[in-house]
């Protein structure tokens, strides 16, 4: 049973993550949730959409303008505390590396810190263990926060990524967080080439078999727009597929911009896999 904030999620209960940036130049959306008002709207139809989480981040992944940790807090915590007020039920996570932020967010509401740079700050584990919120422990191979992978290799990035995931979520059931709200995220683009992150797609059932959920964050990336040969725009599709494979294979949990799209493709899958009904069936009935 995953647990994050006040919901449960039974394991095959698909979970869907929806992405608000509050930055002015996010690599997908532009800066299009970076003011209050668009991103509240935001959030509001991703939850009506069904997202059962909603994403915060202060800082966009890629390389840009240089946000320290006073900035992301300015960005992020009043939000948090608005969104915590408008939907309580929802799970809040915030997108940081940095442990100054998550204590300031866990203090605002949040329910789950997401770390995609792979505990490069190891006080942020401590801070989720001491407010007993959840914790994404994600590959980053390394990477220090920011920066965009060059020539990276692995002698079997599967193995890499299974070490570095369960060690983290080990070490952070040992400092207070507890083990129903722990994830695992293979790291899609963070310190991987394209090759590296089809694979670790293709052998999600490596991590799935750890216990540990998995959360993947999939989402217009760029291993999607490589494989297509597409630009950001028309990754849709590439990413729709990806998330298919992905929910066939066991993960649990899709950190999207996408979130009513996606929810039909789970759906899909469910039904398709047998835990799932149709939402309707009269054909051959009637």
């Amino acid at each position: 049973m995953l647990r994050l904030g006040t919901r449960e999620f039974a394991p095959d209960e698909p979970v869907i993550m929806a992405i608000v940036n509050r930055t002015p130049d996010s690599f997908y959306d532009r800066g299009a949730t970076f003011l209050d008002e668009p991103a509240l709207e935001r959030v509001g139809h991703a939850v009506d959409e069904g997202a059962a989480i909603i994403d915060i981040g202060g800082v966009k992944a890629g390389p840009g303008e240089e946000v320290d940790a006073a900035e992301e807090i300015r960005r992020t915590v009043g939000f948090v505390a608005e969104v915590r007020r408008r939907h309580p039920a929802v799970v809040i996570s915030v997108d940081t590396w940095r442990h100054e932020v998550g204590t300031a967010v866990c203090e605002a509401g949040a329910d789950l810190l997401n770390d995609a740079w792979g505990g490069v700050d190891p006080r942020l584990a401590e801070v989720a263990g001491r407010y007993g919120v959840g914790l994404v422990c994600t590959h980053a191979g390394g990477a220090r926060p920011r920066t965009r992978p060059h020539r990276v290799e692995y002698p079997d990035v599967m193995a890499d990524v299974l070490r570095v995931t369960t060690s983290l979520a080990e070490r952070a059931v040992e400092l207070g967080v507890p083990r129903e709200s722990v994830l695992i995220d293979p790291g899609h683009d963070f310190g991987k080439n394209t090759r590296h992150s089809l694979e670790a797609t293709r052998r999600l059932p490596e991590m799935t078999a750890t216990g540990w959920p998995v959360l993947v964050s999939l989402s217009n990336k760029d291993f999607v727009g490589e494989t297509l040969d597409v630009p950001l725009k028309e990754r849709l599709l590439g990413t729709l597929a990806t998330t298919a494979v992905s929910a066939w294979l066991g993960a649990q949990v899709y950190r999207v911009h996408e979130v009513a799209e996606t929810a039909q493709v789970l759906r899909m899958v469910a039904a398709i896999a047998g835990r799932a009904e149709p939402a309707v069936a009269r054909r051959g009935l009637a």
